[in-house]
């Protein structure tokens, strides 16, 4: 008898979830609390890790037709505008680690996924579910789900995973309330058309700007089209954690960034005229996964978000969940093992590399925000030391 997978949540790691259970041999219904699949916010970088996963998953085609692939990182001083340091991408990362380095909108890469799950037999996508709470007896798991219209129904399978994000309603269920971290952080996000920016502020590449207490990073997306910008300084959030996305006065950051250099400034005043103007996101996570108890218990998993929420500072939350989805495919195909088993499999094989990538990202954002000698220190280590301080080979081959 073929086994079932329930899904909380329909974002990018539930569909990844939804993709690798399905190629699994497993039938899937996933469960999404929206009344519409829709990814709020703007680009992602998506290392050689994740794009050698995704073409194996045949998605090779997708992701030309609307990523973008930079040649080079290049390393700037927020404040002089000097470089700093630069790192070769493109073939050089196709030869390093068999495939290149992309950027992509995070609606592109939802988009790619939700196409492929919607042409599966096996995955069923189920809208205006909220997945309340999930209740195991023997070898089944049942879910209870509030729908749009106020039913509430239940629904039995072989497996639930907890895809359903940094507040996680499995999750708690599971492992027990536990307060999120408030990093002290402010991510600033827009999106330009870059054929409306000046030519002098146009860009192929990825592009990170380090200053003091703060740092922007700038990359382009469907396939140059579109800049995406990202800054992000030190900062208390919004009282209202709850929602993910605030609308935010560009005086605030302008303001922050008034001793930095000034092709950064223009590039960050241009956002009002050629942009969508900006949107703010507090910067929360929790401390590195500590076991593979905290990623499985009995027939419930967690991933993505919901298993390890991550800093941005190695460009690595959503690749981190679809390398859970790609483990999780592999544990799942194990048909002969018991279920519980499977899941105990998964989170072996996963917990260390996430928390290892939790920890790094949490550093980085000291390194890439440090002041005095520290900056001073780290900006003459890059100059010597140039890409083999920027490359990331244990993360890229992983």
């Amino acid at each position: 008898m073929q086994k079932q997978v329930l899904i909380a949540g329909g974002g990018i790691g539930g569909l990844a979830a939804a993709l690798g259970s399905a190629r699994a041999g497993w039938e899937v219904r996933l469960f999404e609390r929206a009344g519409a699949f829709t990814e709020v916010g703007a680009g992602v970088q998506i290392g050689p890790n994740v794009v050698r996963r995704l073409q194996a998953w045949g998605l090779h085609r997708a992701l030309l037709a609307v990523a973008s692939f930079p040649e080079r990182l290049r390393v700037r001083s927020a404040l002089t505008g000097a470089e700093l340091g630069a790192l070769r991408l493109g073939a050089t990362a196709v030869e390093r680690y068999g495939a290149a380095y992309a950027t992509i909108h995070r609606a592109d890469l939802h988009g790619l996924l939700l196409d492929v799950a919607r042409k599966s037999s096996l995955v069923h996508l189920n809208l205006d579910h909220q997945v309340e709470r999930h209740v195991e007896q023997g070898d089944a798991v049942t879910v209870r789900l509030v729908r749009g219209d106020g039913k509430v129904i239940e629904v039995e399978g072989d497996a639930l995973i907890g895809a359903d994000g940094l507040r996680s309603g499995t999750r708690t269920q599971l492992l027990g309330e536990a307060a999120t971290r408030v990093s002290g952080h402010l991510a600033y996000r827009a999106v330009l058309r870059q054929d409306a920016l000046p030519q002098a502020l146009r860009s192929n590449d990825v592009t990170v700007w380090l200053g003091p207490n703060l740092h922007v990073v700038q990359y382009p997306l469907r396939r140059g089209e579109l800049l995406n910008l990202v800054a992000i300084r030190h900062g208390q959030p919004p009282a209202d954690l709850d929602s993910w996305d605030h609308g935010v006065n560009a005086a605030d950051l302008e303001s922050a960034l008034a001793q930095t250099c000034t092709p950064l400034q223009d590039l960050v005043r241009a956002v009002p005229q050629v942009g969508e103007g900006w949107r703010l996101w507090p910067l929360l996570d929790r401390p590195p996964v500590a076991g593979p108890q905290e990623m499985a218990r009995g027939l419930v998993a967690l991933l993505g978000d919901a298993a390890h929420p991550m800093r941005p500072y190695l460009a690595q939350g959503a690749g981190m969940a679809i390398e859970d989805a790609v483990e999780l495919e592999k544990s799942l195909a194990m048909h002969d093992v018991d279920v519980a088993l499977c899941l105990r499999r998964y989170a072996l094989n996963r917990w260390q590399r996430n928390a290892r990538v939790q920890e790094r990202s949490r550093r980085n954002g000291q390194i890439f925000h440090a002041s005095g000698p520290l900056r001073w220190g780290r900006d003459a280590a890059m100059g010597v030391l140039g890409e083999r301080l920027l490359d990331q080979p244990w993360l890229y081959r992983g």
